[in-house]
């Protein structure tokens, strides 16, 4: 029987870019999206791919930083949860954007990996969860903005004019 650590691990990295029974994971539902694509917003208001990729990236630093006990401050990105990404996107920012998720996700990894069983039922100061369940949350998180994307990709493909 695998470890409660290896299995959140397997979750994360399900919801993440492992193959899993439910179909596209948040890499997944990048791969082949473009700058243009990315840079694309459904309608006045709504978040656009780009937005959500930079969104995850925080997230998985927070997840990271609530886990070890970090300082909050140190994202490589001026702010916080929905960030304001300036101009027009084009392919070699977007690559970056991708890159830092994926950096993110890795240094996740690691904090959880090097958890202990019993830290697994501690709370990071000022959380309500768990960090079993903070771990659990950020792979939904994953699962939830994946789903989002792959709509976005279908209304921008589907002659949505772009607002």
């Amino acid at each position: 029987m695998e470890s409660e650590v290896t299995l959140l691990l397997r979750i994360v990295d399900q919801a993440f870019e492992k193959k899993a029974w439910h179909g596209p994971n948040l890499r997944g539902s990048l791969r082949g999206v473009s700058a243009r694509d990315a840079d694309w917003r459904p309608g006045a208001g709504r978040h656009n791919i780009r937005e959500i990729a930079v969104h995850a990236a925080y997230w998985k630093y927070a997840a990271r930083r609530r886990l070890l006990g970090g300082k909050r401050g140190s994202f490589p990105l001026r702010g916080s949860n929905w960030l304001r990404r300036p101009g027009k996107l084009d392919e070699k920012s977007w690559r970056a954007d991708i890159a830092l998720l994926v950096e993110e996700h890795r240094a996740l990894r690691k904090a959880i990996a090097g958890l202990k069983r019993a830290d697994l039922s501690k709370r990071s100061p000022g959380s309500y969860v768990d960090n079993a369940m903070l771990i659990y949350g950020i792979a939904s998180h994953d699962l939830y903005h994946a789903g989002q994307i792959q709509l976005i990709k279908r209304l921008r493909h589907s002659g949505v004019p772009a607002r």
